[in-house]
């Protein structure tokens, strides 16, 4: 990982932050704000954890800030803006409870006075021509005018609904925090106690850690080692304001943000930075999720540049998101993918993205679906059965995807060719088949009931309904006294879950026998309509006759998950 540069690392209270004249700018096109009321209770019960113990403090996570060029007293918000914009909102019921006191004439002259001092304190100063306050925190660019305007100035929207949503939802969060506000009786109605329930508890005991960064490379460095509180902002709007910030004029903002929106509302916000990283893997050698935003920056200067960038991005979004959902609308005119895509989702392997990215665009149809059979029987034989180091693997798929991407890949063959040093030979796969634990739980479950179902499928040369049978243990797994006498405590751990005790069985005949002796089950076998189950013909069911049954299985496994091109 690259060095990172902080310009200095501290602990900050809201009150450190907001005093001696500092000023804040949320970059324009930064997330909107977000929090909901479940973001504004867990806030108001920490809150209220201080007001009821008054030598405790509260840490609130990591800010991240970039100092301005201009003023050592000007920062932009990296990251937190969040929690200040919240904290902001608090600071304000605050001050319109001592507001409301004053024109009550609630010791008119002294609230009015304790206002005023709050404002300029936490929140504002004020235009001596227009008379109206400016914030000391600016939001983002769709936030900022109604923040202004109606909460800062302390005036009330005559139609919420008619605003976005994220203003809505600023004005909701100033609602609720004066309902709750209003509902600590102590101190309500007394403008001394609310100035000390906002010095003291909001603005000096609400602790940070404040982080200044030189830039927002070292910025994004920050955010793959951080993990603030709450709908904080994330590396993938940090990449988005440095794009931004290369275009000129509204026009250019206003389609960038509708593109980059369609994107992320195909992707989600979430697994953007995987995306993107598949992405860059068609192109670059060994990218990593760290370097993400350096390789942006470095390739990506002008505004002609981010939208060529997006345009590449939106092209690939939908194929991202069909690779990980065999039932995608996506594979509507290939409806043969539907069932490697679905193995690669059991197998919970994604390694081979970058591949079939570069390929989807460039091979045919047909060529394309051989690939994914490829990927697929590659990725059970590699990682499904012999677990082996998957870094390897992905380096080679980075390699394969670049060449495929370049043109000198252009066959499913030729990427066998390439992927032969990482196809797990017949030898190895059936050694390690044999020995397959795979448990019948949870996701494992899908998994055990796939193999069983393809095992099934080749000793019967029919394909079957896979969901059709229920999973037979013949040791059961809560086994009676009578298996004791052949399986040991340590064995009957080590194999219950073994592929070589497993078998495919109708659920009433399941039910039938549960755990009782292997002699009971032995002679309910032969009259299941599956060939695996009809084929169990051991006398007695041992660790021995087990094993000899798993072998037996791994020689029909070689076959069934085999590459095409392997000879």
């Amino acid at each position: 990982m690259a060095p990172i540069h902080l310009l200095d690392t501290r602990t900050a209270s809201f009150g450190d932050l907001l005093g001696n004249g500092k000023r804040y700018q949320v970059p324009l096109f930064q997330r909107d704000y977000s929090w909901t009321e479940e973001n504004w209770e867990d806030l108001w019960q920490d809150i209220l954890g201080l007001h009821q113990n008054p030598n405790t403090s509260h840490y609130m996570g990591a800010i991240v800030l970039q100092n301005s060029r201009e003023s050592d007293q000007q920062f932009t918000i990296i990251d937190g803006q969040q929690r200040l914009a919240t904290l902001s909102i608090i600071a304000i019921v605050v001050i319109d409870k001592i507001k409301q006191l004053a024109e009550k004439d609630i010791q008119s002259e002294g609230n009015q006075e304790r206002q005023e001092i709050l404002r300029r304190t936490y929140l504002s100063d004020k235009d001596a021509r227009s008379l109206r306050y400016s914030s000391k925190i600016r939001l983002n660019a769709n936030n900022d005018g109604f923040y202004q305007d109606y909460l800062i100035n302390l005036r009330k929207p005559r139609n919420i609904r008619s605003f976005a949503k994220s203003n809505q939802l600023i004005w909701q969060a100033f609602d609720y925090f004066s309902i709750q506000m209003s509902q600590q009786l102590g101190i309500i109605n007394d403008g001394e106690k609310l100035v000390d329930f906002l010095t003291d508890i909001v603005a000096r005991r609400l602790l940070f850690i404040q982080i200044n960064v030189e830039d927002e490379l070292n910025a994004y460095t920050v955010f793959e080692t951080l993990n603030a509180r709450g709908l904080e902002l994330s590396s993938t709007d940090l990449l988005k304001n440095y794009l931004f910030s290369l275009l000129r004029g509204p026009d250019d903002l206003q389609a960038a943000q509708r593109q980059w929106q369609q994107m992320i509302s195909t992707v989600r916000m979430e697994k953007f930075p995987e995306f993107l990283r598949y992405y860059l893997s068609i192109e670059q050698p060994w990218v990593r999720r760290e370097r993400l935003f350096k390789m942006v920056r470095a390739s990506v200067k002008d505004g002609y540049q981010v939208f060529d960038l997006l345009d590449r991005l939106e092209s690939y979004s939908s194929l991202f998101v069909a690779l990980g959902n065999a039932q995608d609308d996506f594979w509507r005119e290939t409806p043969a993918n539907r069932a490697y895509i679905r193995e690669l989702e059991l197998f919970r392997v994604k390694q081979a993205y970058p591949i079939l990215f570069a390929a989807h665009g460039k091979f045919s149809d047909a060529d394309f679906t051989r690939l994914l059979k490829l990927i697929s029987v590659l990725s059970f034989r590699y990682t499904v059965v012999c677990g082996l180091n998957p870094s390897e693997l992905e380096k080679i798929y980075n390699q394969v995807a670049i060449a495929i991407q370049n043109s000198e890949i252009t066959t499913p063959k030729q990427v066998f060719e390439q992927l032969r040093s990482v196809y797990v030979s017949d030898e190895k796969f059936a050694q390690d088949f044999e020995l397959l634990t795979v448990a019948t739980r949870g996701q494992q479950k899908k998994l055990a009931r796939y193999i069983l179902w393809k095992l099934e499928n080749d000793a019967a040369n029919q394909e079957i309904v896979e969901e059709s049978f229920s999973i037979e243990h013949i040791l059961p797994e809560s086994p009676e006294q009578d298996w004791l006498d052949d399986f040991t405590d340590a064995q009957i751990t080590d194999m219950v879950y073994r592929l070589g005790n497993l078998t495919p069985l109708e659920p009433p005949l399941n039910r039938q026998i549960g755990n009782r002796p292997y002699a009971i089950k032995r002679d309910v076998y032969p009259t299941s309509a599956y060939r695996l189950t009809q084929e169990i013909l051991a006398e007695e069911w041992t660790p021995n006759a087990l094993a000899n049954r798993q072998k037996q299985l791994a020689k029909r496994a070689v076959h069934i998950w085999r590459s095409d091109f392997a000879t």
